[in-house]
C-alpha cells in the first residue's frame, strides 16, 4: 500500500510539472527544454482533400488512410490499412455523424478591453470563430472581420476592418463592431504592414512615440510581429510564418515593450538576433500526402475545408504544444483556437495579416 501511495504521488507530481512546462517555455528567465513527447504515443489523424463537402457526406472508403505519428518523429507517415468489419461498421456510423462543433469552454469577464489584451489563462483553449463580411459597394475590398467565441452565446469579441487611403496595409481593431474609427474610445490595437506586405506589426491604442512623454510610460506597445517568407521562385507550397511575440515573466504577465522608433521594433530586433525578452514561434510545417495530393495538418475537426490560410503556430521546443490554430469551415467563415501566451487581439492580428494579399509569397 505504501508503495502504491509512492507511486501515485509521483505520477501526481509529474502531472504537475506537465502543466507548468508550456508556462516556464515562454517565460523570458530561465527556460526549460520540454519533453512532451513519450514513447507508444500516437496521434491518428484523418486526412483528405476537402473542396466543399462536408463530414456527413465522406464515405467510409475515406477512412482507409489513416496518419499516425510514430516515437520521436514529427514526419506523420502514411499507411494503408484493412480494416476489420466491426471496425469499418463503426467507421460507416461515424461517417454519417456530423463534426462535433468542440464549444469553447464558458468564459466570462467584466471588461471586454481588458479580457482582450491580457493572455488566455493556461491550461485553457480559447476557441473562436472569424466571420468576413463582404457586402455592400466597396466591402469586396475593405471587408468587415467579426471575432467572436464558439459557444451557443456567440460573445462577441472583436472587429478590425481595413483603413482605406492607407499607403501599407493598415486594419483598426475595436471592441465595438459599430465603431471602427481611429480616433474611437473602442479601438484597442492595430496592424500595419510593410510596403511588400510581408511583415506586419501590432501595437495597442496608446500614444506614437513621437508624442509620447520622455519616460515613454504613455507610449504604445508593440503586441506581435508577423513575417511571411517570400517565394521568390513562384514554387506552390504551403506559407511559412514567423511570429514575434514579447516575452511572459514569472507572474505569467506580458512584458511590456514601447520601442522609441522603428529602429528598436520586434521585426529589427529580430532580424538582429536581439531576442531578449522575446519569444519567436513559427508554423507548423504540414506534411506532403501522395494519396490525397496535398499538404495535410490534423486540427482535430475544427478546420473542414482546404486553403492556403490554414495554420498552426507553435514553439520549437514543443511542436505539439499549438499555441494557435486557424482554419477555413465555410467561404467566410473560420476558426481560431488560440492559447497561452496569446491574447484575443494578438491571435486576431494574426489573422487578418493571413487575410491580407502578399503577392511576394504566393
Amino acid at each position: 500500500d505504501s508503495d502504491g501511495k509512492e507511486k501515485k504521488s509521483k505520477s501526481k507530481e509529474k502531472e504537475k510539472d506537465k502543466k507548468k512546462e508550456p508556462a516556464a517555455m515562454f517565460q523570458i528567465n530561465g527556460e526549460k527544454d520540454s519533453k512532451s513527447k513519450k514513447k507508444g504515443d500516437h496521434i491518428v489523424t484523418l486526412c483528405f482533400r476537402v473542396s466543399v463537402f462536408y463530414w456527413p457526406c465522406i464515405s467510409a472508403d475515406l477512412f482507409k488512410i489513416i496518419f499516425e505519428q510514430q516515437p520521436n518523429q514529427t514526419a506523420m507517415t502514411v499507411r494503408k490499412r484493412q480494416s476489420p468489419p466491426n471496425r469499418r461498421r463503426n467507421l460507416q456510423l461515424l461517417a454519417q455523424r456530423p463534426c462535433s462543433k468542440s464549444p469553447s469552454p464558458e468564459i466570462e469577464f467584466d471588461s471586454l478591453e481588458k479580457f482582450v489584451m491580457d493572455p488566455a489563462p493556461q491550461g485553457v483553449t480559447i476557441k473562436c470563430r472569424v466571420t468576413r463580411d463582404q457586402r455592400g459597394m466597396d466591402k469586396s475590398l475593405y471587408p468587415l472581420y467579426y471575432l467572436h467565441l464558439d459557444n451557443d452565446k456567440k460573445t462577441f469579441l472583436l472587429a478590425g476592418r481595413k483603413r482605406k487611403k492607407s499607403t501599407t496595409s493598415n486594419y483598426l481593431i475595436s471592441v465595438d463592431a459599430t465603431d471602427l474609427s481611429r480616433g474611437g474610445e473602442n479601438f484597442v490595437g492595430k496592424l500595419r504592414s510593410n510596403l511588400m506586405g510581408t511583415k506586419f506589426t501590432v501595437f495597442d491604442n496608446a500614444l506614437n512615440p513621437e508624442r509620447a512623454l520622455p519616460d515613454m510610460s504613455n507610449a504604445r506597445q508593440e503586441l506581435a510581429g508577423i513575417i511571411y517568407e517570400t517565394n521568390v521562385l513562384g514554387m506552390k507550397g504551403p506559407r511559412r510564418m514567423t511570429v514575434i511575440i514579447p516575452g511572459m515573466n514569472k507572474d505569467n504577465e506580458r512584458v511590456p515593450l514601447r520601442p522609441r522608433n522603428d529602429c528598436d521594433g520586434l521585426l529589427i530586433r529580430h532580424q538582429n538576433r536581439r531576442m531578449e525578452n522575446l519569444i519567436e514561434l513559427h508554423n507548423k510545417t504540414p506534411v506532403w500526402n501522395e494519396e490525397t495530393a496535398s499538404h495535410v495538418l490534423n486540427f482535430n475537426g475544427r478546420v473542414t475545408q482546404a486553403s492556403i490560410k490554414n495554420f498552426q503556430i507553435v514553439h520549437n521546443k514543443d511542436l505539439d504544444y499549438i499555441v494557435m490554430q486557424f482554419g477555413r469551415i465555410a467561404d467566410d467563415i473560420f476558426t481560431l483556437d488560440f492559447n497561452y501566451p496569446l491574447c484575443a487581439v494578438q491571435a486576431f492580428a494574426i489573422a487578418l495579416s493571413s487575410f491580407d494579399g502578399k503577392i511576394a509569397c504566393e
